[in-house]
């Protein structure tokens, strides 16, 4: 697709190469810091505000709400008011969010935070993946994706450390007020650094498919909660789903009628697009229940503190930042179809490896399956983010991103979901022990072992632009 004409600000400053995709990674790194950190720091919230720890569940499932919700509009509000100043703006409304949930007093204020946190979310990360492909050319998109995976790997690889110091030796509340910091300093640089992309003519805000995709979302993220945090009795949630694909399936007809929908579903025409968003959205299934389930694993079934848990799987994060030195060339020699067939095997084999471990196994080798873990996961998020939008026109991105930040989310969810099921299934009524995650490990690999399946539709010249692939 040419890109003839085009002026990038990447082409004139060498050094905005690498400052915009970090300072993009830097919302992934808060969004994935504050969720992991969140995780850990349950119990001591719920002794603070004076509720049991499961109410307290509802502190993740309102920010994930939230998310659905609210990313779909992401991509219009980008286009009306500028990307630069909607990512700062998200930016600063994320970091104020986690200030008033930090003085919250009681769970409904601290629950009302979180939403307008998600709203911030929401925001940030696909406004802010739209910033980074509208200062790339395409032979440029697989360096950009490189050093924006950094920082967002090592939030979630860092949380779970970072919240359990915090919670220990300071208070829960610290966990939001160090967003504070980090959500100023990105929005300066990004005022600083970002130009402000928008659409020359905006189309008109399509309000009724926002709200039917919307009530879909929302239907759907709380049953996919539900079957990993039940909130309501589980035959409840689970009448949610075929709602939710009613939902859905009003929203195919809508969109079909409206010229300009708050969620093209059109882009799922163009082949790279669909396999990496949805393909990509199955393999990450698997690629995402892993690191909920390891820390589990390490302090359920290995009886470890949740600060021996997080360090062992910190190293996952090392695996992800050696990698990041090769994977460029990896790609350019492979191609997208190969690599992403071959990265979607090989998470099969890390996710059925983690079934070997005992709790007698040497740290280091638990160590050295973790890194080569974030190894594979690095590479192939890396393929997945860039072969989504590798052909997608110019114009389009926007509305882009917000489709494919829905789906994103959605795997999240329902890999973290299913991993959660399954090891309920299981254990059954017993007490959870190391063969119920062994088990479960295995079943895991068979979702992105089956991804492996749909990225073989892919052709040997798909995304060649972007990787610089030749067959």
């Amino acid at each position: 697709m040419s890109e003839a004409g085009t002026s990038f600000p990447t082409a004139t400053e060498p050094r905005l190469r690498i400052l915009i995709p970090l300072v993009v990674g830097c919302a992934f790194f808060m969004e994935g810091l504050d969720s992991t950190m969140i995780a850990v720091s349950i119990p001591a919230m719920a002794e603070s505000l004076g509720e049991s720890p499961l109410r307290l569940n509802l502190v993740i499932t309102t920010y994930l709400l939230s998310l659905a919700v609210f990313i779909p509009v992401s991509g219009w509000i980008a286009d009306r008011y500028g990307a630069r100043r909607v990512f700062c703006a998200a930016v600063l409304i994320f970091a104020a969010g986690s200030a008033l949930c930090a003085l919250s007093t009681n769970l409904p204020m601290l629950l009302a935070m979180r939403v307008v946190q998600g709203f911030g979310g929401a925001m940030m990360t696909p406004v802010g993946r739209l910033i980074l492909l509208r200062s790339f050319p395409r032979t440029a998109f697989v360096s950009a994706m490189n050093w924006m995976t950094i920082p967002a790997m090592i939030g979630p690889m860092v949380g779970p450390v970072v919240g359990g110091f915090l919670t220990s030796y300071a208070s829960w509340r610290w966990i939001f007020y160090l967003n504070i910091p980090i959500g100023l300093i990105g929005g300066v640089l990004a005022l600083w650094l970002f130009e402000n992309f928008r659409a020359p003519s905006p189309t008109r805000f399509d309000i009724v498919g926002f709200l039917i995709a919307g009530l879909g979302l929302f239907l759907f993220e709380f049953a996919i909660e539900n079957v990993g945090r039940p909130m309501v009795p589980r035959v409840v949630g689970l009448v949610l789903f075929p709602l939710a694909v009613m939902a859905f399936l009003f929203y195919r007809a809508h969109a079909r009628r409206n010229p300009s929908p708050v969620l093209d579903l059109d882009l799922l025409k163009i082949k790279t697009f669909r396999i990496g968003t949805i393909t990509g959205g199955i393999c990450r299934m698997g690629l995402d229940a892993s690191p909920f389930l390891l820390p589990l694993l390490f302090q359920v079934g290995f009886n470890l503190s949740p600060v021996a848990a997080g360090l062992l799987t910190f190293s996952s994060t090392f695996g992800a930042m050696m990698v990041r030195t090769v994977s460029r060339s990896l790609l350019r020699f492979w191609g997208f179809r190969r690599t992403l067939v071959w990265g979607a095997i090989g998470s099969a084999v890390v996710s059925a490896g983690f079934a070997l471990l005992q709790p007698d196994t040497p740290a280091w080798i638990i160590v050295v399956a973790v890194l080569i873990s974030g190894c594979v996961r690095s590479i192939q998020y890396l393929a997945l983010n860039t072969i989504s939008y590798a052909d997608v026109p110019s114009n389009l991105l926007s509305r882009g991103t917000s489709v494919g930040g829905v789906v994103q989310q959605v795997a999240r969810g329902f890999g973290v979901a299913i991993g959660a099921a399954l090891l309920a299934l299981v254990a059954g009524s017993e007490h959870v022990t190391e063969t119920d995650f062994q088990i479960v490990f295995v079943l895991l690999a068979l979702i992105p072992l089956y991804s492996a399946i749909g990225f073989l539709r892919l052709s040997e010249s798909d995304g060649a632009e972007v990787s610089g692939h030749r067959s």
